[in-house]
């Protein structure tokens, strides 16, 4: 039997490496990109937030995009737009400018989450779709690592200017292999067997006919879809925090080089990915054990993203640099061990063709998280001359996320998540 879909998820892999690498250059670059442009940390929390205006619009947007014209057409105009965007990035002048080139780039990596849940729901059985998904997605925290030396070192030998250029061209690169060899689905790719071909659509988490087929509001206030709303924004919020901000903060904090805050920001993105490749196995493992879906969720969700808050909390209130690296770093590993558990609750729920919609609203609202914290976190910081509040307030926002999964995700309130479950198992 073949294993194209498994082909599929490395060509994810790998478009999720490069998404990362380029989003995380600015926070990397932002020390050199605010001394030569003149912008205050203020302004700076401004220009985070404006990429997540662009990206949370586009989240919806793009997840519509993917059920109407198919994953892989959406998911290439994406990474073209946003690989060209990347570059441009180093064409900025001044605060305006780079405003604006943010928003935009934005806007053109707004369509990857959902079209990758999509993509993963059209190749893969329910059995396997976490775990899928948590080894395609777990290639962003792999480009957040990679982007600390690559783009710090480039930054301190050429500029951060021609360290925007050179990274734009990887995204370019792959376009190439993924229009010669992704489909939509499995049918219409010319290598898959009948006997993988049958693995996949023998096991469909929720049937796919048009009469299951709902008003879009009526999926957003199932308790599930609510609860995977919520926590996701506890985790983009943390999340965002840490993407925007950490790197400011090892350098305007704790004084550390430009060079030895890229080495250092390595850590947690490197334990970052090794918790998103095993979150899929971990939730699909308890799935398995169990026949019970709301539980392998919910507790995943529960403990994950509860000691993500807390180590998050104490790391800005520990007074080395070490312990605040290492905490930030077990905060990020916990968090990314949940990362796969918020599709899998969308994929226990929805069917295929609202899937993308769904997704994106999901992921539309809990994005909103990454508008409003890197603006919080800049004003914060500039009136306190400290990063102490806003670790605590990245924490507590986790923490109250966890407490209403605690609530939303009860038996009572999860029969159609159990329906499917069932139907998976049988």
């Amino acid at each position: 039997m073949t294993k194209i879909r498994w082909r599929i998820v490395l060509l994810l892999f790998i478009a999720g490496f490069i998404n990362y690498l380029d989003r995380s250059a600015l926070s990397v670059a932002a020390p050199a990109v605010a001394q030569e442009l003149h912008i205050s940390p203020a302004h700076l929390g401004l220009v985070f937030s404006t990429f997540f205006i662009g990206y949370a619009a586009f989240n919806f947007i793009g997840g519509w995009a993917a059920d109407r014209w198919g994953g892989k057409n959406v998911f290439s105009g994406a990474i073209l737009l946003w690989s060209l965007l990347c570059g441009a990035t180093g064409l900025a002048s001044g605060f305006g400018s780079l405003l604006a080139v943010r928003t935009l780039f934005g806007m053109a990596e707004g369509p990857l989450a959902t079209t990758i849940n999509k993509i993963v729901n059209n190749w893969f059985p329910h059995r396997e779709s976490a775990t899928a998904f948590g080894f395609a997605n777990c290639g962003l925290p792999l480009g957040g690592a990679v982007a600390g030396p690559v783009v710090g070192l480039m930054t301190a030998a050429y500029g951060w200017r021609v360290a925007f250029a050179g990274i734009a061209c990887f995204g370019l690169v792959w376009l190439l292999f993924w229009h010669r060899l992704a489909t939509d689905r499995p049918r219409q790719h010319p290598r898959v067997s009948m006997q993988e071909r049958e693995l996949i659509e023998s096991d469909r988490s929720v049937p796919e006919t048009p009469a299951d087929v709902q008003r879009l509001g009526t999926y957003l206030r199932q308790p599930a879809i609510l609860a995977a709303m919520i926590s996701y924004f506890g985790y983009s919020y943390i999340l965002f925090f840490f993407l925007t901000w950490f790197p400011s903060f090892l350098t305007m904090d704790r004084h550390l080089s430009l060079k030895s805050m890229s080495l250092a920001t390595v850590l947690p993105w490197l334990l970052g990915f090794i918790g998103y490749g095993l979150s899929g196995l971990l939730s699909d493992w308890i799935f398995r054990r169990t026949g019970n879906a709301l539980r392998a969720r919910k507790w995943v969700l529960i403990v994950c993203l509860g000691t993500a808050g807390i180590c998050v909390a104490l790391a800005g209130a520990v007074t080395t640099t070490l312990g605040a690296l290492l905490l930030m770093a077990l905060g990020v590993f916990a968090l990314y061990l949940s990362g796969s558990t918020y599709w899998a609750l969308i994929q226990d729920t929805i069917p295929g063709p609202k899937l993308g919609s769904v997704g994106g609203c999901v992921h539309s609202i809990a994005n909103c998280a990454g508008i409003v914290g890197p603006a919080v976190t800049g004003l914060l910081v500039q009136e306190s001359h400290t990063f102490f509040s806003a670790f605590v307030l990245a924490g507590a926002i986790a923490l109250a996320s966890v407490l209403a999964v605690a609530v939303l995700l009860r038996p009572g309130a999860a029969a159609g998540i159990e329906a499917n479950a069932a139907r998976a198992a049988g």
